[in-house]
Formats: C-alpha cells, sequence, structure tokens
C-alpha cells in the first residue's frame, strides 16, 4: 500500500481554555509558512468576533504549516461542550489527534468527551502537557490522570502507548522533559513527535474519487462551500461529479471552484489528490456527511454521526410596547429566514415550526450554544423574544427520559459544603471527591441537565467567585419527578409605562435587587427587579415625587440608591421562569411577563391551579 508521506492530518482537541489556538499560534509562527512580514495576532485562528471577545473557539477551523518539507493540516476545535458536533466531524477528517492538557487542572470533563469521539475513530493520540511554566503545575500527576482516563475510555494497547511533550504554548517554548527548566524556545519537539507518530495518509489517488463533507462555509461569491477530506482518488476543477445525498438522491454538478489551506489563508488549487484536506465550491445544497464520487461510480461513505440537541427553546417576534423602535430586522419573515441561514452552517441546530406563525422551536447543544446564536442575531439588528431554556426529553424503550449532565467543580475547601447542598436540591449524585492541593477540592456530579440550568449565577455568588464549573452531556437516564431548578426569588414588575424616577428605586430597593436605572423606558408588565421574596411583586417605577410648596430645611436631602445589577445575555436567560420572556434588541436587553396585565396575569395563574 502507497502512503504520502509528504501530508499529515492532525486535529488539536482540549477541554476549554487549556491552549489549543494559543498552541496553534506558535506552531504557525515557527513553522515555515508565514511571510517575515507577516504580523500574527494573538489567538490568529478565533476569527469571529463574538470567539476574539470570549477568548473561546465556537467554530472549527482548518490551517496548513510547511515543516521539513511535510504538509502538517492542523484543525483547531471547540473545546466547549455546546460545540462538540463540530469536533465530532472532524475526527473523521484526521490521522492523529493532539490533546492538549493544562499542567495544573488535568483532565476535564471536555477532554474526556473529545478524547473519547477520538478514541472511538482509533485515531493516534499525542499528549501535550501545556502551561508547564505555570507555578502550580503538576504535570506527573496530570500524566498519570490522562493515562487513567485513556484506560477508562477503552483505548487500545498503541493508544495508551503515546507520547508525552511538556510545553508552554504562551511562551513558545517545548521539551519532552517535565523539568520546566528543560524547556527550549521551539515547537520542534511537537512537530517531531506529529511526523514520526501520526500515520501518513493512504496514496489511492488512481481510484475513483471520494470526498466527504466534514464542515459548511458561506461565501457572498461563490455561495455554499462544502470542507472534507478526499478520502480516495483525484478532484479537479471543472469536473463533471455526483453529490450523494442523505436522503439518496443524486444531484449532479461541476466543480467550480476548489480551495486548498496554508496558513492563515485559502488558496485556489486545481487538483487535490487522497488525503488532502480542501474547500469544494459549485453546489447550492451541499449537507454535512454527504459524499462527492464521479458520476460512473457512485459509492456513498458512511454518514457522519451527529449528537442531537438536549435543550430547546421558543424564539418569537417581539410584540411588546417597545417593539419595532431599536431593531433593523423585525418581522417574521426575517426572523426565519435568519434562522434558516443558521441551519445552512450549524449542523447541531434544530428550528421547527411552532402552531403560531411568529413563533419558532430552536434546539441546539446548551445554553452557550443558544446564546451565542441569539448574540449574533441581536448584533446583525434583529429584534425577538425568547422563552426560558428547556431540556428535550425522550422516550427511550417507553420509558421517558432526560438528558444527564457530568459536572466537574473545583472551588476552595470552605465552599465545598454549600456546593454539594445546592447541587444535591437539583437533585446531582455526587461520583467522585479529590483534594487537589493549595486548600482546592474536585468534585464530580450527575446531575439531571434541567437541574443546572440557571445555576452558573448562584454558583458563582455561592463560592465568591473563585469556584470553576465544567458541565458535558453525560447520557439520557429515566426522568427524576418532581420539579428540579427554577428560580427561588419572584421578580418585580412594573403596573406603569414610562421613565423610572429616583424616587421610586429608593423605596423599591428594600424590597430587592433593582435591574433599572433611573431614566430608563419601562412599560407595564416589564421586570425591573428581583424579589428578595419567593413570590412576583407589581410595582410602580415611574413615580415622581410631589412637587408641594412647603419646604423644610432638613426635607430635601441628597438621594443616593445602589448601582443597579446589569444582567448579561446569559444571565438574563438564566433568570427567566416559564411565564417570562428576554425581550432580545440590538440595544437593549429586557425581560417581561409573558402576560403584561397584572389582572389578566392573576385570572391566567387561577385557572391553571
Amino acid at each position: 500500500m502507497n502512503y504520502r508521506n509528504d501530508i499529515r492530518n492532525v486535529a488539536i482537541i482540549a477541554h476549554v481554555d487549556h491552549g489549543k489556538t494559543t498552541l496553534v499560534d506558535e506552531l504557525l509562527k515557527q513553522s515555515d509558512t508565514l511571510d517575515a512580514h507577516t504580523q500574527l495576532q494573538e489567538r490568529a485562528m478565533d476569527s469571529n468576533a463574538l470567539e476574539k471577545e470570549r477568548g473561546i473557539t465556537i467554530l472549527a477551523k482548518n490551517t496548513a504549516v510547511d515543516y521539513k518539507g511535510i504538509r502538517v493540516n492542523i484543525m483547531d476545535t471547540p473545546g466547549h461542550a455546546d460545540f462538540g458536533g463540530e469536533v465530532e466531524r472532524i475526527m473523521k477528517m484526521v490521522d492523529g489527534v493532539v490533546l492538549v492538557v493544562d499542567a495544573y487542572e488535568g483532565t476535564m470533563p471536555q477532554t474526556r468527551f473529545v478524547l473519547k469521539k477520538a478514541l472511538e475513530q482509533h485515531i493516534t493520540p499525542i499528549v501535550v502537557v501545556n502551561k508547564i511554566d505555570k507555578p502550580s503545575a503538576r504535570p506527573e500527576f496530570v500524566v498519570d490522570e490522562v493515562l487513567e482516563l485513556f484506560i477508562e475510555l477503552g483505548a487500545d494497547d498503541d493508544q495508551l502507548d503515546f507520547p508525552v511533550i511538556y510545553a508552554s504554548a504562551l511562551n513558545g517554548t517545548s521539551s519532552l522533559s517535565d523539568d520546566p527548566a528543560d524547556q527550549e524556545p521551539t515547537m520542534a519537539p511537537i512537530f517531531d513527535t506529529i511526523v514520526e507518530k501520526i500515520p501518513a495518509p493512504v496514496d489511492n489517488s488512481d481510484e475513483p474519487l471520494q470526498f466527504q463533507v466534514s464542515l459548511l462555509d458561506y461565501n457572498d461569491y461563490v455561495g455554499r462551500i462544502g470542507i472534507g477530506r478526499v478520502f480516495r482518488g483525484t478532484i479537479k476543477v471543472g469536473d463533471q461529479v455526483a453529490l450523494l445525498k442523505l436522503d439518496g438522491s443524486v444531484k449532479k454538478f461541476r466543480v467550480t471552484k476548489l480551495f486548498g489551506f496554508f496558513g492563515l489563508k485559502r488558496l485556489e488549487i486545481d487538483e487535490a489528490k487522497a488525503g488532502d484536506l480542501i474547500a469544494v465550491s459549485g453546489m447550492e445544497d451541499i449537507f454535512v456527511g454527504e459524499t462527492v464520487t464521479p458520476v460512473d461510480h457512485q459509492d456513498a461513505l458512511p454518514i457522519l454521526h451527529i449528537d442531537e440537541p438536549t435543550l430547546q427553546m421558543t424564539f418569537l417576534v417581539n410584540n411588546s410596547p417597545f417593539a419595532g423602535r431599536e431593531g433593523k430586522y423585525v418581522t417574521a419573515r426575517k426572523i426565519e429566514e435568519r434562522l434558516m441561514a443558521e441551519l445552512q452552517t450549524d449542523v447541531s441546530l434544530r428550528v421547527e415550526p411552532t402552531n403560531s406563525p411568529d413563533a419558532w422551536t430552536v434546539s441546539g447543544r446548551g445554553e452557550l450554544h443558544l446564546s451565542i446564536l441569539i448574540e449574533n442575531m441581536r448584533r446583525e439588528g434583529y429584534e425577538l423574544q425568547v422563552s426560558r431554556p428547556e431540556v428535550i426529553e425522550k422516550e427511550i424503550d417507553g420509558v421517558k427520559c432526560e438528558p444527564f449532565e457530568r459536572v466537574q467543580i473545583d472551588t476552595p475547601e470552605e465552599y465545598m459544603g454549600s456546593v454539594i447542598e445546592s447541587l444535591s436540591l437539583r437533585k446531582g449524585e455526587m461520583q467522585d471527591m479529590i483534594h487537589t492541593g493549595n486548600g482546592q477540592i474536585r468534585l464530580t456530579f450527575l446531575t439531571p441537565a434541567r437541574g443546572l440550568i440557571g445555576y452558573s449565577t448562584e454558583f458563582l455568588s455561592m463560592t465568591r467567585g473563585y469556584g470553576i464549573m465544567n458541565h458535558t452531556f453525560d447520557q439520557y437516564l429515566p426522568m427524576l419527578p418532581g420539579q428540579i431548578g427554577g428560580r427561588h426569588q419572584g421578580a418585580l414588575v412594573s403596573i406603569d409605562t414610562g421613565k423610572a424616577t429616583t424616587y421610586s428605586i429608593m423605596s423599591i430597593e428594600e424590597r430587592g435587587t433593582v435591574f433599572v436605572e433611573p431614566g430608563t423606558e419601562v412599560y407595564e408588565g416589564m421586570i425591573i427587579g428581583e424579589n428578595s421574596r419567593d413570590n412576583d411583586l407589581t410595582v410602580n417605577i415611574t413615580k415622581a415625587k410631589q412637587m408641594t410648596n412647603v419646604r423644610s430645611a432638613t426635607k430635601d436631602q441628597t438621594s443616593v440608591i445602589k448601582k443597579p445589577k446589569q444582567l448579561t445575555l446569559e444571565e438574563s436567560l438564566e433568570f427567566l421562569n416559564d411565564d417570562e420572556y428576554c425581550e432580545v434588541t440590538p440595544e437593549s436587553i429586557r425581560l417581561r411577563k409573558q402576560i403584561l396585565n397584572k389582572n389578566a396575569r392573576e385570572k391566567a395563574s387561577k385557572k391553571k391551579k
């Protein structure tokens, strides 16, 4: 069998924030790829505005570098569980993975998730222990932990014999020794290990073509672009080929353009052979998992499996009293077009119509997945309302089941009791507890996903911001009875429409936490704060001070009010109850009751009882 020894295809996988994208930056800098005058931004692969802002990778991206005459194709993958759909598909495109693990934090829930996907595909792993320069680094312990995880996930003998490189991606240093003093200012140990250990692709370029799409992109000039790997044969610009659709139908099209990857650029190429990672344009309705073959030799590759969504929300046209004031796109048609456009590139998303023409059920892999879609729409000028996130239940063998998540928490020991108690109330079951040193403790729970909706804000305040929580989907299990999670406090709801006044806010502050500042426009039914008790309280926040002509020397003191609590989009979604909506516009995020009028709300709640 012939091999293409001039190519290596590798994915970089890790838990969120363990340094994948920074490592790719260093590999780019230290290879023979970039021109001498090219200035590389920090985390150059994270090109999307939200990725730069949040410091996370949302979309999988590919680049290629040259090292000693060998083209190394590198896929940078998301580390967050909500974008795991990207990771699964990339595993089909590569022959090896570089697993990046933090030298202090060790293996985390997402490390388990991404590694499990790689081992299932029998891919060759390399382990990079990153951030070795941290004073708190404990490389020996972390490597043992990684080995335990490999064994637990059923790695075969070859996979268990993984090479380990110790590095500091931020400083651009690496070495085969776990002593930070032995670090050398080069990434050569990583490159050399990739070239030596990761198998070269099989060269069967003379056989009939097989190209499978793993990722989608869209470009206004050439339309939809399918990114994937040539598994067999050769593809050229101008070729007449067949697209084997997921539903079994076949479409013929002509390849208009082919792109290869080099550095941070996409370059037009004339042909690609077996083992190459390329982008193909010319087919408008291509979808992930479909195969491109010659017209006279239609042989489809196995369909890519994509994990199903576990969380859903209702997206609605904004019908609040302030509707249409701040948004550019406000109609049902525009919102639906935008959601359908998102389906073109996001395979883990589902959009389904509801009984109302103004509402859609949108399902995704988690709160972050959906909140990033909402944030992107808001920045593009869309105005909409969304409901509280809820988990997707399934019936398995006649039993009603719900998604459970594996939760890993790192917290100072003094907050351990509060954390265990709060997760027990949310039906979490503790599975492990480890003292990690320095007064820190690591707890592992199996918790129903609905118990985690709205939990992160409570967790952060409980641990005074020192706790770190990570969770990832584990499995569907029989549904637990009773109400889990939800907000303990009621809402402060405006009874009138107008502008919030300092005078009113001063008296309302005694009742709870206020979300709006003086001068903010409010409407009847809008939530302006959180009640300190568990019931909703209707308040008049627009009431002004009576201007009488009677004055006493001591009466008019300076009014001092607390700074209002400004909720982010994620916090607003977590705050919601079943009878509330979050109104999202390019300029504002407001919370409101679904039924705005107080009397109508009371009637509806009596009917429910």
